[in-house]
C-alpha cells in the first residue's frame, strides 16, 4: 500500500480530531498544563527551537513519503526515514558544539554502529557464479576434510575472484629436515596449483619452518644447515611444476626476527590460554609419545598456532596429521574473541610403502619415493611395496614388546581397511591432475574406482598395477631429475643435503652458545647481582616490596645490582589477565614503593624490563629458550608442584627465566626461599649451567625473603582475602589502622605475631628503637633495640598485646605515609595507581558475569 501526501494529511487530521474528543480527567489536564510550562526549558536544554525541529521533521517526512509514492518501495522509505533521524541527531550535536546552548545534561552515550543509532544497510550478497563454484570445488578436492565448507564458501565470496578484495591467503609450513618425498613434492605442487588457479585471487604462503627444525633437533640443531635444506626444498617445488605466480616463500627465522615485537607476544597470548593437557594432544605432529616430550616440543604447537595469525592465513592447507594444532588455532579464536576463524583444509596423508606404515618416513628411505630417486630406485621400491588385494585385520599392528609410536597413530579420516599404498599413489598422485589417465595391462582407465575394482576382482594383476604406477611416477619425476642434474645450484644443494644425511649430526659441545648477551649490549653491568621482581597483580603488597629489597641486599658490597621486571613472563602466566597496561602500572607502583622504602638501594640498581632485553636481540634469545627446552624433559620443568591441568604458560616462563639468567650472566642471582616453584626454577638454572654451559661461570644462587608481615594465618581458602591478610602499597591511613587492629596477636605467641614482625621489619631499621608508651602502673615506658627483646617480653607477658599493637600501628602509619608521599611525587606511579584501581574494578565486574 502506498500513501500520498494528501492521504497522510487526512490520516493525521483524523487522528488529531479523535484525540481531542477524548474526555480528559482533571488529573490528566493538570499534568498536560505542567508539561506545557516545562516545554520552553526542555527546548533550551536541547538547544534546538521546537519550530526548527518540526520544520526539519516535516520536510523530511514530505521527502520520504513522496519517494514512497513515486517508487512504491517501502524499504527505501524506511532507510530515508532513518537518514532523516540521523540528520536531526547531527543537527543537535552541531548546535550544542557551536553555540554552547544548554547545560546541565550528561553526555549522551553513543550507540554502536554510528551516530544516532543508525545502522548501515547490509550490502547485498554477491551472486554465486559458476566460476566461484569451480574455485570452491577445486579447493575441496584438495582436502580430505574441510572445516568448514560453509566458511570456505563465505571466504571465497568475500575475498575471491571478482570481489574487489586483495585476496585470501593459504598457508602450509614445511620443516627443512632432509630429502623431500613425493608427497611433499609432486603431491603438494598439484594441490598448490589447484588452490592458486588463475583468477582465484589467492596467494599460497609457504612458511619455511627453520625455527621448528631447530626445535626438533634436525640437522644437529645447526640453523645454517637447516637453511640449506630449505633452499633445496624450494628448488624441488620449482622443478615439480608448481606455478609460483601466486606463491610466496617466507623464512620463519627471518620473519620472526624482523617482527619479533608482534610474533612473540602473540605466541605468549596463545600459550596463556591453554593448559598442558591440551598442548600435549597436539604433539602427535612431531611423532612423539607424550611421556617422552622435551619442553621444546611443547613450544612447537604453540608457535605453529601463532604462525596462522602472524601470517594472516585465511586457510590452513596442511596434512591431516596437523589437524590437532590447526584446531588449536580455531579454539584460540574462541578464547581471544577473534570473529573469523581460519578454514582448515587438510590434505590426505599418503601411506608408507611398507605394511603398517600410516605415513611416509624420511628416516626410512624405502618407505617412500623421493623426489631425486632414479628410475631404478622407483622401480625397486614400488615392486617391493605392500600391495594387498584383501583386507588384513592385523596388518601393521605393533609386535609384542614394541612401544606404541605416536607417529603410527592413524592419520586418515576416511575408512580404508585395505590400506594399499600403490592404490593410494594412483588415486592421489597419478589421477590428481585434471584429465589424467592410468594405463596398466594394456588398458587405460580414467577414474580410480574402475582401477580399484579391476585390481580387487583379479582383472588386473599386482605386477601390472605396479608397472603402470612405475611408468607414471617416472614421468612426473623426470623433470625434477633433469633439474637437479643440469642446474648447478640445484645440483650443489642436493649434494650438500645428501652429505648431511651421511654425517653424524649430533650437536657439538664446542659450538658457540646462542644466547642473549646483555652485558655486551650495554643493558646490564658485567658480574652483577640480579633479582627478579614478582609477577604483578592488581593489588601490590608491602610484602612483595619487602622481599625484593631483602634479595637486593643479599648481593656482596660493591657488586652492581640489577632488578629484572619479567613483564613478558607475566603475560604468558596470565598475571593481571595479561593486560599490558595493568602489568606496566604494577611495576610503576612497585618501583616507586621501593624508592620510598629504601632510596639508597634502588639508587644504584639497574632496572631492566624483560621485553626490552629480549627485543635487543630476539633471535639469539629465543634460540636459547628453545635450547633450554630441548635439554629438559617436560616433567623436569613442571617439577613436583605442577599438574597437566595447569597453564602451559608457566612452563614457557620457566624456560624464559633460564634464558634470562644466561643473558645477564650474573655473578649471583637471589631467589625466593619458599615454595616448590622457586625451588624448581633454581634447580633448572643450576643444572643447565652445570650440564650445558661449561664455558660460562655458574652464578651464586642465594635464596632469601623478607620477614613475613602477613596479618592473618588462615588455612581455609574461603576465608582468605587480600584486604585483611596483607598491607597494600596504596593502603590509606584508615586501612592501615583497621588492618593492624584486626591482626592476629595471641598473647605469648611469638611464632606468628604480625605486630612483632611489622615493628621489627620497619621500626628497627638503621639502629632505630621502638618506644612503647604506657602508664607507670603498667610498667612505664620501654624501648626495644632488637626483635629478640620484643619477643622475649611478649612471650613472658611483660609486653601486653594492646601496647604492642599501638606501637606497631605507629610504625605502619609511618610506612604508609612514606609510600603515599613517594607515589604521589612520581607522576607515572600516581597515574599507574589509578590504572590498577580501574583494572581491579573491571576484573571484579568480569567475575560477576
Amino acid at each position: 500500500c502506498t500513501y500520498g501526501e494528501s492521504a497522510f494529511k487526512d490520516r493525521k487530521t483524523t487522528l488529531t480530531a479523535a484525540h481531542s474528543n477524548r474526555p480528559t480527567s482533571p488529573k490528566r489536564a493538570e499534568e498536560r498544563k505542567r508539561q506545557q510550562r516545562q516545554r520552553p526549558q526542555q527546548q533550551a536544554k536541547c538547544g534546538i527551537p521546537l519550530s526548527r525541529r518540526r520544520a526539519v521533521a516535516e520536510a523530511n517526512n514530505k521527502e520520504s513519503f513522496a519517494t514512497m509514492s513515486e517508487n512504491g518501495d517501502k524499504k527505501s522509505a524506511e532507510i530515508q526515514t532513518n537518514e532523516a533521524a540521523a540528520k536531526m541527531d547531527d543537527l543537535k550535536l552541531a548546535d550544542k558544539g557551536g553555540g554552547g546552548g544548554g547545560g546541565g545534561g550528561g553526555k549522551k552515550k553513543k550507540k554502536k554502529g554510528g551516530g544516532g543509532g543508525q545502522q548501515k544497510p547490509k550490502e547485498p550478497e554477491r551472486e554465486w557464479t559458476p566460476d566461484l563454484q569451480e574455485d570452491l570445488d577445486r579447493m575441496l578436492a584438495v582436502g580430505e576434510e574441510c572445516i568448514s565448507e560453509g566458511e570456505l564458501k563465505g571466504l571465497i565470496t568475500a575475498k575471491g575472484r571478482g570481489s574487489g578484495h586483495a585476496g585470501f591467503n593459504l598457508y602450509d609450513g614445511f620443516e627443512p629436515s632432509g630429502r623431500m618425498h613425493i608427497a611433499q613434492g609432486v603431491f603438494k605442487a598439484m594441490n598448490v596449483n589447484k588452490c592458486t588457479f588463475k583468477g582465484t585471487n589467492s596467494t599460497f604462503v609457504f612458511w619455511v619452518a627453520d625455527w621448528f627444525a631447530l626445535m626438533n633437533d634436525k640437522m644437529g640443531g645447526d640453523l645454517a644447515k637447516i637453511k640449506i635444506v630449505g633452499h633445496y626444498l624450494i628448488e624441488v617445488w620449482k622443478a615439480a611444476g608448481m606455478d609460483l605466480t601466486n606463491v610466496v616463500f617466507k623464512w620463519a627465522s627471518e620473519e620472526i626476527t624482523d617482527r619479533a615485537d608482534v610474533y612473540w607476544p602473540t605466541m605468549l597470548d596463545v600459550a596463556r590460554r591453554f593448559n598442558i593437557t591440551r598442548i600435549k594432544k597436539c604433539c602427535q605432529i612431531m611423532g612423539r609419545l607424550e611421556g617422552s616430550l622435551t619442553s621444546a616440543q611443547v613450544l612447537y604447537p604453540l608457535m605453529q598456532c601463532t604462525d596462522v595469525f602472524f601470517l594472516r592465513a585465511d586457510i590452513c592447507q596442511l596434512g591431516v596429521d596437523q589437524r590437532k594444532v590447526n584446531m588449536l588455532a580455531r579454539e584460540y579464536c574462541d578464547a581471544a574473541k577473534i570473529k573469523r576463524k581460519p578454514v582448515i583444509l587438510s590434505h590426505h596423508m599418503l601411506y608408507g610403502l611398507k605394511a603398517g606404515q600410516e605415513k611416509m618416513s624420511k628416516s626410512d628411505p624405502d618407505s617412500a619415493v623421493f623426489m631425486e630417486d632414479t628410475a631404478a630406485d622407483v622401480e625397486r621400491k614400488i615392486m617391493a611395496a605392500y600391495c594387498p588385494s584383501k583386507e588384513e585385520e592385523d596388518a601393521g599392528a605393533a609386535t609384542a614388546g614394541e612401544a606404541a609410536d605416536a607417529g603410527k597413530e592413524s592419520m586418515h579420516l576416511t575408512v580404508d581397511n585395505l590400506k594399499n599404498p600403490c592404490l593410494d599413489y594412483i588415486k592421489h598422485i597419478t589421477l590428481s591432475p585434471p584429465g589424467a589417465t592410468f594405463t596398466a595391462g594394456g588398458k587405460t582407465y580414467t577414474d580410480f574406482d574402475s582401477i580399484k575394482s579391476a585390481f580387487l576382482a583379479g582383472d588386473m594383476s599386482e605386477e601390472e598395477l605396479k608397472k603402470g604406477l612405475i611408468d607414471e611416477l617416472n614421468k612426473l619425476l623426470e623433470p625434477v631429475r633433469t633439474h637437479f642434474t643440469e642446474d648447478e645450484r640445484a645440483k650443489n644443494l642436493l649434494e650438500q643435503v645428501r652429505q648431511f644425511k651421511k654425517e653424524s649430526l649430533t650437536p657439538s659441545a664446542e659450538k658457540e652458545i646462542r644466547r642473549l648477551n646483555l652485558p655486551k649490549l650495554g643493558k646490564v653491568p658485567a658480574g652483577c647481582h640480579a633479582v627478579f621482581a614478582p609477577l604483578p597483580s592488581a593489588r601490590p603488597t608491602l610484602q612483595e616490596a619487602l622481599d625484593a629489597l631483602t634479595r637486593l641486599r643479599l648481593g656482596p658490597a660493591g657488586r652492581p645490582t640489577v632488578l629484572y621486571l619479567p613483564d613478558w613472563a607475566a603475560r604468558v602466566c596470565n598475571a593481571c589477565d595479561a593486560d599490558v597496561k595493568a602489568i606496566d602500572a604494577y611495576y610503576a607502583v612497585f618501583l616507586a614503593a621501593l624508592r620510598s622504602l629504601d632510596p639508597t638501594v634502588i639508587e644504584g640498581t639497574t632496572v631492566l624490563r624483560q621485553s626490552e632485553a629480549i627485543l635487543a636481540d630476539p633471535s639469539n634469545y629465543w634460540i636459547s629458550v628453545i635450547n633450554v627446552g630441548r635439554h629438559f624433559r617436560l616433567d623436569d620443568v613442571m617439577g613436583p608442584g605442577m599438574k597437566d591441568s595447569d597453564g602451559v604458560g608457566i612452563v614457557i616462563a620457566r624456560l624464559m627465566k633460564v634464558a634470562d639468567v644466561m643473558g645477564m650472566e650474573p655473578a649471583s642471582i637471589a631467589s625466593s626461599a619458599n615454595g616448590a616453584a622457586a625451588s624448581t626454577e633454581v634447580d633448572l638454572i643450576g643444572r643447565y649451567f652445570d650440564e650445558k654451559l661449561g664455558g660460562m661461570t655458574k652464578p651464586e644462587l642465594p635464596r632469601g625473603d623478607g620477614p613475613s608481615i602477613a596479618l592473618q594465618s588462615r588455612e581455609d581458602e574461603a576465608h582468605r582475602t587480600d584486604n585483611d591478610e596483607y598491607f597494600l602499597l596504596d593502603d590509606p591511613r584508615r586501612e592501615g589502622k583497621a588492618k593492624m587492629k584486626k591482626a592476629f596477636c595471641e598473647p605469648g605467641n611469638v611464632e606468628f605475631c604480625p605486630p612483632v614482625a611489622m615493628a621489627a621489619a620497619f621500626g628497627l631499621e638503621g639502629g632505630s628503637e621502638i618506644e612503647i608508651k604506657r602508664s607507670e602502673e603498667n610498667g612505664g615506658d620501654v624501648s626495644y633495640k632488637s626483635r629478640e627483646d620484643i619477643e622475649r617480653d611478649f612471650a613472658s607477658g611483660a609486653l601486653h598485646p594492646g601496647d604492642l599493637k599501638a606501637a606497631a600501628t605507629a610504625v605502619v602509619l609511618g610506612v604508609l605515609e612514606k609510600l603515599a608521599e613517594g607515589i604521589k611525587k612520581d607522576a607515572d606511579a600516581a597515574k599507574a595507581g589509578k590504572t590498577l584501581k580501574a583494572f581491579e574494578k573491571k576484573m571484579s565486574k568480569k567475575k560477576k558475569k
